[in-house]
């Protein structure tokens, strides 16, 4: 990624916890804070629930950490509401492409975005779909 090329991204709720919580895997925590700074991101509603429930679960934030990461997110960054639009794109993702009710939310929000790439660890690395967003895992060796 070059850096004097900042290119927006969906991010994947994954990359954002290995970014809010280092844990035995520093490799991929120094990965995901790298990505995050040199990119610009965007994220759904999804994500930003699936962070903050596994902030409270597994880095015991407190509720004031929760709504001030809920503010940060929506200051910093565009935001993909779960809509009807999304909600049916999602539904015909998970025809089309065998995902998973939730996979599926995050690929359909990240079309919603109008992104290229989706960083997640969960999906398929390479994966491209409906010809215009590629699935790219950074943990994933070059």
């Amino acid at each position: 990624m070059p850096d004097n090329h900042v290119t927006a991204c969906f991010v994947d709720t994954n990359i954002w916890l290995y970014a809010f919580i280092e844990g035995d895997d520093t490799v991929k925590s120094a990965t995901a804070r790298t990505l995050i700074q040199k990119t610009e991101p965007v994220i759904s509603t999804q994500v930003i629930n699936e962070v903050c429930v596994n902030l409270l679960r597994r880095a015991n934030f407190t509720e004031e950490q929760v709504r001030r990461l809920v503010e940060s997110f929506y200051e910093k960054y565009p935001v993909i509401e779960l809509n009807k639009s999304v909600l049916l794109t999602a539904s015909q993702l998970r025809q089309q492409y065998s995902l998973s009710f939730w996979d599926s939310t995050i690929v359909a929000s990240a079309l919603e975005a109008g992104v290229s790439i989706l960083y997640s660890e969960d999906l398929q690395h390479g994966l491209t779909i409906e010809e215009r967003l590629q699935v790219l895992n950074p943990f994933v060796q070059k």
